[in-house]
């Protein structure tokens, strides 16, 4: 009996992932950043820092904490270890101390003190200007490379954090699943001259206004613009 021939399956091609769109049309999110501008023309980041290092310090320590529980832990930091030699030297017990009302303090200490090192090892202490090496540090995700890339060297980076996260899915700018998918649609859809502080612009509106329970929509400057459907009237 003839042994029947193996068949194989051809191998399956990666399928291509579908970009979203924004529920926005392009006039509608140029419009909604020319608000923003108007209103604040020069928006800053709310951590307390110093240079590049200082900046990354910060927004390491940032990750599941509040931007005055860091600035109060950094004050006295930075003013005893503000370069990587000086951080490196303090070492992991001091630096706890310092940042120990922050959460996770332990763990981010000990990476702290990690990245200090490596930027000495193989930076001479500075903090290099583009994304692998900034991510290759420890504690060092894409979102804080995407900050420090943005405040420290003026690039037109974009870092996902919940804010951005929740107003650009609440308000229809730029739908996605994941950091990763609305940072690619914010990429895409966000006209050029708005792109290096955009990211501010969001956080803000997310902080203060878009917030997570309960939106203040009736005090937002794009509440025309937004695709949200339960709007929030004032109290009262």
């Amino acid at each position: 009996m003839a042994a029947r021939a193996k068949t194989r399956e051809a191998p399956k091609r990666p399928q291509k992932r579908r970009a979203l769109r924004a529920k926005l049309t392009r006039a509608q999110i140029e419009d909604m950043f020319a608000r923003f501008q108007a209103l604040d023309p020069d928006p800053r980041t709310e951590l307390d820092y110093r240079d590049p290092f200082t900046l990354l310090v910060a927004v390491v320590l940032s990750a599941q904490a509040t931007d005055v529980s860091v600035n109060r832990a950094t004050s006295a930091l930075f003013e005893t270890a503000d370069t990587a030699e000086k951080m490196a030297a303090l070492g992991e017990a001091e630096v706890s101390e310092h940042i120990k009302t922050i959460g996770l303090f332990r763990n981010k200490a000990k990476n702290v003190i990690a990245l200090s090192q490596k930027l000495l090892a193989e930076h001479g202490g500075k903090v290099p200007e583009n994304r692998k090496d900034l991510e290759a540090l420890p504690g060092v995700g894409r979102k804080t490379a995407n900050v420090v890339l943005n405040v420290a060297f003026g690039q037109p980076t974009i870092a996902i954090d919940t804010h951005i996260f929740r107003v650009s899915n609440r308000t229809g700018l730029a739908p996605g699943k994941t950091p990763l998918e609305v940072e690619e649609t914010l990429e895409r859809v966000i006209p050029d001259q708005y792109k290096l502080h955009a990211h501010h612009w969001l956080i803000l509106h997310g902080r203060y206004v878009c917030k997570a329970r309960k939106p203040e929509c009736w005090r937002c400057h794009v509440r025309d613009l937004c695709t949200f459907k339960q709007k929030v009237e004032a109290p009262g």
